[in-house]
């Protein structure tokens, strides 16, 4: 057990995607590519981790979209998808949620995970949003008897460089002792 205690943690303490995307969905019938980079922050006398997001969408219906989802870091890949519905829309603050799942494939152990996520979005600029959300995800440990929560406060920006780019950028501020805080930016692009 004590061994077994000792592997879990760079597997517990890596962060999947976060959220990097604002209150709207992508829009019916358009594609999003996304890439952004991930530093995730260690805790003590950890390192700090730094991988990458890869992210290919679709625009379902004018309040639906759909993602699927990949992240690489050293000791671990994290696989996964999720389905965004945009609750209240053409308002001075826009929300939706998310609702998805992920699993993590490391050299140790494996984890499965479901996530859930309000995200509030709104203008303050002709092109730039500023949103924030509640991101939580509740993991499991293949073949061990482990589960564990985590929790993120992020605030984040979306500035439309152009109609087909936008950048992003985000802070992830850990909420529990399983959660750790990372930074992401990146650039999506939509094929209309």
């Amino acid at each position: 057990m004590a061994i077994f205690g000792l592997a879990v943690p760079p597997v517990v303490a890596a962060q999947d995607f976060g959220i990097m995307n604002s209150a709207e969905t992508i829009n019916r019938g358009n594609f999003k590519l996304m890439a952004n980079p991930i530093v995730v922050f260690g805790e003590g006398n950890a390192d700090n981790d730094l991988g990458v997001g890869l992210v290919a969408g679709y625009g379902m219906t004018d309040r639906f979209d759909v993602e699927g989802k990949v992240a690489i870091f050293d000791d671990v890949t994290f696989f996964g998808a999720d389905a965004e519905y945009w609750l209240l829309q053409d308002e001075p603050v826009d929300v939706s949620v998310i609702g998805g799942f992920h699993a993590g494939r490391s050299d140790g152990f494996d984890t499965t995970a479901f996530d859930f996520t309000v995200l509030g979005s709104g203008l303050v600029a002709p092109r730039l949003e500023l949103y924030g959300g509640l991101d939580v995800s509740r993991n499991s440990v293949s073949d061990a008897d482990v589960t564990f929560t985590t929790a993120h406060l992020v605030p984040g920006i979306e500035y439309a460089i152009s109609p087909e780019i936008d950048f992003v950028a985000e802070v992830g501020l850990a909420l529990n002792d399983d959660s750790v805080h990372y930074l992401s930016v990146g650039i999506a692009y939509y094929l209309r």
